[in-house]
């Protein structure tokens, strides 16, 4: 899809001001999420909260809390892809970027490719086939909305194809830097089961593949996130092209709020449970382009011209 002439988004439109809310809402369910699973809701349960009336609040948090924190982050990355590149493309990257990644996630659990044997429990709400949570799939659209953001802050934004290519794999490596502490708490939490086969009988080759690598993953699960964000982002960027990610949404705050606070929730749940790797190699993990992103006054290239990413505001601007 090439590049049409978009009008300058508009400074408070409905959109920008609807996405911030919907930012503020999702990084507070995220913290209290963090601190609840780091704190009370990490065995053995506190007596307080085996009360019946607790336990009835507990049960409607489960069924309820993941579901609205993650409908929270979609929308503030859809509202604000809508102000910045406008609705077509903006529902356009979400149903792109929906659509690849529950068929990455059905395929894993079913088949058990391209990230291993692994199966979700109800605790993220409703499976979609039975199989996979309607929430994984949205994540995976504003987590990779972030990551491109962060891609373009980064490098430089020709629209060719070896560029959109490069962008693909970076975005990727972005993405996938937030797993190294989000599968361990998922894991942790029982959100989802690793069922990884015995390693006698197995080739040298799956044993290292399918071995309990790192808190119950195995490294086929990072191979496929790699691999299935480099898919979703390259689809992405033939449907709004670099130097449109890196002129209308990279100069923004809302993609680097969103994907760092997205961090923080994991991180919590990894140090209350004494997860110190996770929690070390999460947080240098994500911090990395965080911080190259956040580098002030950043001179970028986009298409025959230079433009300068502004040093960061706590803002949707």
């Amino acid at each position: 899809m090439g590049v049409m002439p978009l009008a300058s988004p508009t400074p408070h439109s409905f959109e920008s001001r609807f996405a911030g809310v919907a930012l503020i809402g999702h990084a507070l369910l995220l913290v209290f999420s963090g601190i609840a699973f780091a704190t009370f809701l990490a065995p053995p349960a506190p007596a307080w909260l085996l009360t019946p009336a607790n336990q009835r609040v507990a049960a409607t948090m489960f069924q309820y809390g993941g579901q609205t924190t993650v409908v929270l982050g979609a929308l503030a990355g859809i509202l604000h892809a809508a102000w910045r590149i406008g609705w077509r493309r903006a529902l356009a990257i979400f149903a792109a970027a929906f659509t690849i990644s529950l068929g990455a996630e059905l395929a894993g659990t079913t088949t058990g490719y391209p990230f291993g044997p692994y199966a979700y429990t109800t605790q993220l709400g409703y499976l979609i086939g039975g199989r996979v949570p309607f929430n994984i799939p949205t994540s995976w659209f504003f987590m990779l909305y972030a990551s491109l953001a962060i891609c373009g802050r980064l490098l430089s934004a020709g629209d060719d194809a070896r560029t959109k290519w490069k962008w693909a794999a970076v975005a990727a490596l972005v993405l996938t830097a937030w797993d190294v502490s989000m599968d361990p708490a998922m894991v942790s939490t029982t959100h989802w089961l690793w069922n990884l086969p015995p390693a006698a009988g197995q080739s040298f080759v799956r044993r290292i593949a399918l071995s309990d690598l790192f808190y119950g993953m195995p490294l086929t699960n990072w191979l496929g996130w790699l691999l299935t964000g480099f898919v979703v982002a390259r689809v992405l960027l033939a449907i709004v092209p670099p130097s449109l990610w890196a002129a209308r949404v990279s100069p923004t705050s809302l993609p680097l709020v969103l994907y760092a606070v997205n961090g923080i929730f994991p991180i919590l749940i990894c140090v209350g449970r004494g997860m110190w790797w996770a929690v070390v190699l999460g947080t240098a993990a994500m911090a990395l382009p965080l911080a190259l992103a956040l580098w002030p006054r950043r001179t970028v290239r986009v298409g025959e011209r230079q433009t300068h990413v502004p040093a960061f505001r706590i803002a949707t601007d």
